[in-house]
């Protein structure tokens, strides 16, 4: 997932779209995502979308080729999409964003910017910020290389930052539906019954029956780990087959499938307003939801067909 090229982060929004290709629950549209949801299509979707999931370009110090944007624009540029998210939204849908850290130019320290688009979102919307989360990845290359490969500085930058913003303090959610499996020790305790109740030197009171019921799994917590090291997925091969680029900065699938999970239920709508390579839109299609995906660079969008097989036999819906 990412956003539009950087030549046109500083040009008028435009309402210009292309319908790529279609599901039966989803649709790709080619455009900038800012003058498409200001515009009369995107007003058929106000306040349906259950979920807004999605990776804006991070604010790199290097100009990459899936369009980051630097400085201060990049703030004025993300918090430009608050009222149009806003209005996105069903009053119980949720807006959740990953943002990458950033570094100043030069010098191994870290940049604010990421922290005040945020705050640019949060304030120019009037979003309420229900939780902070952070997606952790191991495999993740070392970086900044010049700080933790070449000076052995710094160590390696290896999560970044999920928010989780709504329109309501009290959004749709239920996390019974991202359980994980239950560890070796707790199905033992599960089985046998039996654990030490009481106080902990936490001051925390455990009760003789708080953990003797199986719910089918653990509560997770807010730090994720996912990885996004496949070399051979149907995206990748579909790219490759095509002459196609890849996209740089693709999020892993699970993390998607998370929030899809968490936040809505079969039948609801999810948005990407940044698709790139369509991470967001398949996970959806994939949990039975609906969804919507924007994205300004038509070379990413052709490369993201890859992800649904069963479109490959002849492109469906155009325009």
């Amino acid at each position: 997932m990412s956003g539009p090229t950087r030549s046109r982060h500083n040009a008028p929004a435009t309402s210009t779209r292309r319908i790529a290709y279609r599901t039966r629950l989803g649709r790709m549209v080619v455009g900038d995502s800012l003058g498409i949801l200001a515009s009369s299509y995107g007003a058929r979707y106000r306040a349906k979308a259950q979920l807004i999931f999605t990776s804006p370009p991070f604010p790199l110090n290097r100009k990459k080729r899936y369009g980051n944007m630097q400085g201060e624009g990049y703030v004025k540029w993300l918090s430009s999409f608050s009222h149009q998210f806003k209005n996105l939204l069903a009053p119980s849908g949720s807006l959740v964003v990953e943002l990458g850290n950033a570094w100043q130019s030069g010098q191994p320290t870290m940049s604010t910017l990421a922290l005040k688009a945020l705050l640019g979102l949060l304030e120019e919307g009037g979003f309420h910020l229900c939780q902070q989360f952070v997606c952790h990845n191991p495999a993740r290359l070392p970086s900044p290389a010049q700080w933790v490969n070449v000076e052995r500085i710094r160590v390696t930058d290896a999560f970044t930052h999920v928010w989780w913003m709504a329109p309501s303090a009290r959004p749709k959610a239920d996390n019974r539906r991202v359980l994980r499996d239950y560890s070796a020790s707790m199905l033992r305790l599960l089985k046998s019954q039996k654990y030490n109740a009481g106080s902990r030197p936490s001051q925390h009171h455990i009760g003789a029956k708080s953990f003797l019921t199986n719910n089918g799994g653990a509560i997770r917590s807010n730090v994720l780990t996912f990885t996004n090291t496949a070399a051979a997925d149907e995206y990748q091969l579909y790219c490759k087959e095509n002459d196609l680029p890849r996209h740089p900065a693709r999020m892993p699938g699970g993390l998607a499938e998370f929030f899809i999970a968490f936040l809505t239920e079969p039948g609801d709508l999810v948005v990407d307003p940044f698709a790139g390579s369509n991470t967001t839109g398949a996970a959806a299609e994939r949990l039975g939801r609906k969804w919507l995906s924007i994205e300004l660079n038509e070379h990413y969008v052709e490369g993201s067909l890859g992800r649904f097989p069963h479109l490959l036999g002849g492109r469906h819906g155009n325009r």
